[in-house]
């Protein structure tokens, strides 16, 4: 279980040839905060094939870490949602896109835009 600091910051739908993609920008504190996250999204999106993660924070060891996580996405779009949290200049945050999909496949360069696209949004949504 998380520390307890886990704050929905923002949370959007897009949508990309009849594909949902729920994006949701977190402020977290650690590793447990980031499994939390991941398990919520797990649990709130079951029909979501994929949910991609990208997190910047500092550990529990004190040391600053970026990670992402693809989930077995094709395009690798996690790594886009990443440093969209950079250029914001995110830290401690977690952004996670759960993509529900609509029957059209996107191919992996639409895939991976349809994911930053989303991920840029939560983040702009938290700016209002």
């Amino acid at each position: 279980m998380g520390s307890g600091f886990m704050e929905e910051i923002s949370a959007i739908k897009y949508e990309e040839k009849k594909s949902r993609f729920y994006a949701h920008l977190y402020r977290i504190t650690d590793e447990r905060d980031l499994e939390d996250v991941i398990a919520v999204h797990r649990t709130k999106y079951r029909k979501a094939a994929h949910h991609c993660v990208a997190a910047r924070f500092t550990g529990r060891s004190g040391n600053f870490h970026e990670e992402f996580k693809n989930d077995g996405e094709v395009g690798h779009p996690a790594k886009g949602m990443l440093r969209i949290m950079e250029v914001n200049g995110l830290d401690s945050h977690a952004v996670v896109v759960s993509r529900i999909f609509g029957g059209i496949k996107l191919g992996p360069g639409g895939v991976s835009r349809a994911f930053r696209k989303s991920a840029e949004y939560a983040v702009s949504s938290s700016e209002n």
